[in-house]
């Protein structure tokens, strides 16, 4: 926590003493780092977790550069779901309490077009909203966002998840080029990077403190005999003892990543394969799952998954050390979670000796082999995923989008917005994560409800 008040920094009177009355005295981090330069008209891009303090970040920010007196939408605030614009609209009229006459409008999927072009034919001076919708108002000429001063997008990564990078390109293009623009965001994945390229000019970058150390990697190295049934046993006992909710096992071989995969599959393992004799669509579906996370375990080989953006992982296993030290290095670098540590386990039996002598040669330690768990872990159930995958037999092509998928979703008597995961779009059909415990009713209202005008094929995968 920051120990900087909120009236170090340039605050209207009437906000600060709302502020006081709230109880809000000291900024948290996120705010004291970015709060002066939005203040100060500046593009920020803001990277810190959820309860960091942002909604007050930004929306003091908006509030005070806001002329209650012109009646124009002059904010804009994006966000992934309808349970968190509205979340982020009561505070910043919590926040506004103190300014008379201000309006502040949600407009998200899953609630009745109607009443929203009534609200906006009313007016109003900041919109918070979910891109799908907003997109759709756009499109029918209900919303004009001539006048907007200061765009901001919450928890950007997951807007991209779900699969908005339209929308939010769409709706960026509808707003003045000379608007301040606000990014917040969990995480700062290549998909961030390029969207802030884009839309925002000369951005400062803050990053909230983690309470946790510097991401950090646990090497383990285990000497197993030479057959498969030794390597297959002792990845077993690792992913019991490690319950890793999301992993990547590094197989040399075709083969041996399809064997591998099979069998943790014959034992309960939520586990995909990924290696060159795949068709398209089975590489298409096996990358969604692991990457909504609703398949725990990637058994891959070096080639297939070459290029492919699946950092963030909790664990690493090399069925065999790689041929290449350099890419035992890159192999290993893809796991450590922000703030945790990340576990890399590699096997090798006598015979491959020589390759763990050439690792300590390139990374100039000592290794020394460790003790697998013991088998007592056996007797432990695999980890499962807390979602599962729909796929939808429509896609771009058919003009679905992923606020028609959302919205379906989160209807009358629908799922709550944050029930569902990522959303990826493919020209003929589409796939949606959604939590376990509601697969059933997400099935009914995308089976029977209608997207486009007309029903599609939905099916688990």
């Amino acid at each position: 926590m920051s120990q900087l008040a909120f009236s170090s920094v340039n605050l209207s009177k009437d906000l600060l003493k709302n502020l006081t009355s709230l109880g809000y005295e000291q900024m948290t981090d996120i705010q004291a780092q970015s709060l002066p330069h939005v203040l100060a008209g500046k593009d920020v891009i803001a990277q810190g977790k959820t309860g960091s303090g942002k909604t007050a970040a930004f929306g003091l920010g908006l509030l005070e550069k806001l002329n209650v007196k012109r009646f124009r939408i002059q904010s804009l605030v994006l966000c992934p779901t309808r349970e968190l614009a509205d979340q982020v609209a009561k505070e910043i009229r919590t926040l506004a309490r103190t300014i008379h006459n201000i309006k502040v409008l949600t407009l998200c999927g899953g609630m009745p077009f109607g009443p929203q072009v009534g609200s906006l034919e009313h007016g109003a001076h900041i919109i918070v909203g979910t891109p799908g919708r907003i997109e759709d108002h756009l499109g029918k000429g209900t919303l004009r966002l001539d006048d907007v001063e200061m765009l901001v997008l919450d928890e950007a990564d997951r807007m991209l998840e779900m699969g908005f990078q339209s929308a939010i390109d769409l709706i960026v293009d509808k707003t003045p080029m000379n608007r301040q623009t606000l990014l917040f965001s969990a995480t700062y994945p290549k998909q961030i990077q390029s969207i802030a390229q884009r839309i925002m000019v000369k951005p400062v970058m803050v990053e909230a403190k983690s309470s946790h150390d510097n991401s950090s990697i646990e090497q383990k190295f285990y000497q197993v005999e030479h057959h498969d049934e030794a390597r297959s046993l002792a990845v077993r006992l690792l992913l019991l003892e490690h319950q890793p909710e999301s992993s990547v096992i590094f197989c040399n071989t075709k083969r041996e990543t399809q064997e591998l995969a099979d069998r943790l599959h014959n034992y309960g393992f939520s586990v995909v394969a990924l290696h060159g004799d795949l068709e398209q669509r089975d590489r298409d579906q096996t990358l969604v799952r692991f990457a909504n996370k609703s398949a725990a375990i990637l058994v891959a080989t070096d080639v297939a998954a070459r290029g492919l953006d699946i950092d963030s992982l909790d664990m690493v296993i090399n069925y065999h050390i790689a041929r290449d030290s350099e890419v035992h290095v890159h192999r290993i670098g893809r796991t450590g979670r922000a703030g945790s540590k990340g576990i890399a386990c590699s096997l090798y039996s006598e015979k491959e000796s020589y390759k763990v002598g050439l690792l300590e040669d390139y990374l100039d330690k000592t290794i020394t082999p460790d003790i697998l768990p013991s088998t007592d872990v056996l007797d432990h159930s695999p980890y499962q995923p807390k979602v599962t995958t729909l796929q939808i037999d429509g896609g771009k092509k058919q003009k679905v989008r992923p606020g028609d998928i959302l919205g379906a979703l989160t209807g009358k008597g629908g799922i709550e917005g944050k029930q569902v995961g990522k959303i990826q779009m493919f020209d003929n059909w589409a796939y949606v994560a959604v939590e376990r415990k509601v697969l059933k009713p997400a099935l009914k209202k995308l089976s029977e409800g209608k997207m486009k005008g007309r029903t599609f094929r939905v099916r688990k995968i």
